[in-house]
């Protein structure tokens, strides 16, 4: 299926995919040449794996989307995890408003934060690398899509769940509770965008397993839901730290970052 988004603000597809394929969780590979952006992922309503391909044509973006299930679906997924469902006319305001910001924005023209297709993904990658070097935990993901996926997709709840996995401490019994809450509906990324940030982190918290940092990975950066505030997050402590001196409170900053407060976050993080 072919389908066309007009983009509302400032998008560069070429900034947001070299962004993505250095995102150690979920990194991009073997991208086409001419600028498009290709991935494969499971579809929230019915976990089947769908290709997607996405060109832009200025404003517009132009998304293919393949595979058995509700295309529609599929592509709406696309444009939740690429960010190009939020009006982000506002955004330049920001930088005005932040000289720091403004200076992370003209680093990062057109960026939109990506990475994660769904709640479902950062939920478990946030189960991966509990009390584990990063690196065991992008190994143990390879793995898992490697040995039971869907040809480069994830494994799909009911799969996941019904592994016997021999991980770190009780990380397979919190996978099983991350697979049996996606199946519940509990982490639908259209659902928990719908909700403030707030709400959807408290919701993903009732998911055994998944404490504070956990629940705005998944809400913030699973569902990239635009406007909320890893309060949680040490990296983002250390960027502010490190751009704005010891004097800087992350809530004090973070009003001048509204609607935006997540953009503003990743933008801080990927210039560190």
């Amino acid at each position: 299926m072919k389908t066309e988004r007009a983009v509302a603000g400032p998008w560069s597809l070429a900034t947001s995919r070299a962004f993505w394929a250095g995102f150690a969780p979920a990194a991009l590979r073997d991208q086409p040449a001419g600028g498009e952006l290709r991935t494969v992922f499971l579809a929230e309503p019915d976990w089947t794996r769908v290709t997607a391909t996405v060109r832009q044509d200025g404003p517009t973006a132009h998304l293919t989307v393949d595979g058995p299930g509700d295309l529609e679906a599929a592509a709406d997924q696309v444009a939740r995890f690429l960010s190009l469902d939020v009006d982000g006319r506002g955004w330049p305001a920001v930088g005005e408003r932040d000289p720091v910001i403004g200076e992370a924005q003209r680093q990062l023209p057109g960026f939109r934060p990506c990475g994660f297709h769904s709640p479902y993904e950062a939920a478990v990658w946030a189960v991966l690398t509990q009390r584990v070097r990063m690196s065991q935990a992008r190994k143990t993901r390879a793995d898992l899509i490697a040995r039971h996926g869907h040809d480069g997709a994830f494994p799909d709840p009911a799969r996941l769940r019904s592994l016997d996995l021999d991980l770190f401490g009780r990380q397979t019994e919190y996978l099983h509770a991350v697979a049996e809450a996606a199946l519940d509906g509990l982490l639908d990324g259209a659902r928990l965008r719908k909700l403030s940030a707030e709400a959807a982190v408290a919701e993903v918290k009732q998911v055994k397993g998944l404490g504070l940092f956990a629940s705005e990975l998944v809400a913030l950066r699973g569902a990239n839901h635009p406007d909320g505030l890893p309060r949680h997050e040490p990296r983002l402590a250390a960027a502010i730290l490190e751009s704005y001196g010891s004097d800087a409170s992350l809530e004090e900053l973070s009003a001048a970052w509204r609607p935006y407060r997540t953009w503003a976050s990743v933008y801080l993080r990927a210039l560190a």
